[in-house]
């Protein structure tokens, strides 16, 4: 029999609502894993008062019948995300101690479909960096080897996903910040489309890029996990699709016959590495295998990609960043030594 923090994320579910275990065990469980591996520097704020009363409420909701696909399941949340029950510093001294009057819509959605938060995960700061080096609380290491990183800057989510001290987790992609962490610690991430998942009480860096997606182990954690993100919050989020939400591991099983995948021929020039090449060429295969056609096309270009990234991004930041000026957000002090201490 697996143990439970092996069990992926509708393992775990259809264990919950078959009553052979319970929520609060789940969460009991997770929270004694997560305090055995401070070490990786995952998290960075718990409170397990909070955590089991949600468990205890999982529970209730289950007894009384209810089937929801991931009720009782235990998520910890990237610290991008406000929380009004877990302190929200987005990897940065200057939001040290900020506590939120209300939760993300993000975070509401899952709390709503009865998922129980284990805590706030570790980040770059303000999701800006691609190795989880630059929070400025302290840096995580990848739980493969420890010499390396997980990756960013959705890193603690990634690390502590693969570490098996969360099921499952949240993070943002900006310009890679979900698929690249989640690649260098061998799990499952997604970037939905943008507007697809609403982006109120979402910590801005880059805005007309930001994006909320899921991370767990598989695709089908992370359809399931998406399946609640995702639906229109057009009252709080201008850039919010008005698309309905919907079920995402419905059609995970579907045949690929028909299906034309466009292969862009510039991804695959000067750079590559070849133990990176060796792996797309065998998933291409793969999608050919299972009825899948290929087609290469071409994507001019390309190779302004980064550099145009990085004009609008640091932009976009350099404006999303300024209300942090401790008059209305960021820390305030009338000591002149003070800003120092919030430099990372």
């Amino acid at each position: 029999m697996s143990a439970l923090h092996d069990l992926s994320v509708a393992q775990l579910a259809t264990q919950l609502r078959a009553k052979e275990i319970s929520a609060v065990e789940a969460a009991q469980h997770y929270l004694k894993r997560m305090a055995s591996h401070e070490s990786l520097g995952a998290f960075l704020s718990t409170n397990e008062e909070v955590t089991l009363a949600q468990a205890r409420a999982a529970d209730a909701r289950i007894a009384a019948g209810e089937q929801s696909p991931l009720l009782g399941v235990p998520i910890a949340h990237k610290d991008i995300f406000v929380t009004k029950d877990f302190p929200t510093t987005a990897g940065s001294k200057m939001l040290q101690g900020y506590r939120s009057p209300f939760d993300a819509t993000v975070v509401g959605q899952l709390a709503g479909s009865g998922m129980v938060t284990l805590g706030k995960l570790n980040c770059d700061e303000f999701a800006m960096g691609s190795s989880n080096e630059n929070s400025a609380y302290k840096p995580v290491a990848n739980p493969w080897d420890a010499t390396r990183i997980p990756g960013g800057s959705s890193g603690g989510s990634a690390a502590a996903v693969a570490a098996r001290i969360t099921p499952a987790a949240t993070g943002t992609d900006t310009g890679g910040s979900i698929r690249q962490p989640a690649a260098f610690c061998g799990i499952t991430g997604i970037k939905p489309t943008y507007g697809r998942a609403s982006r109120y009480g979402m910590v801005a860096f880059a805005s007309s890029l930001d994006q909320a997606g899921p991370m767990a182990r598989t695709a089908q954690d992370c359809a399931l996990l998406l399946s609640a993100m995702c639906g229109p919050d057009l009252d709080r989020d201008s850039t919010s699709l008005d698309m309905p939400a919907e079920d995402f591991s419905r059609s995970l099983n579907d045949s690929l016959k028909g299906l034309r995948i466009g292969v862009p021929k510039e991804f695959f020039g000067e750079g590559l590495s070849a133990d990176v090449r060796a792996a797309t060429d065998a998933a291409l295969k793969e999608y050919e295998r299972l009825g899948a056609t290929l087609v290469t096309i071409s994507l001019p270009r390309t190779e302004l990609s980064i550099p145009v990234y990085y004009i609008i991004a640091p932009a976009e930041a350099s404006s999303n960043l300024s209300r942090f000026d401790g008059v209305k957000f960021g820390h305030r002090s009338s000591t002149p030594a003070a800003p120092k201490s919030k430099i990372s």
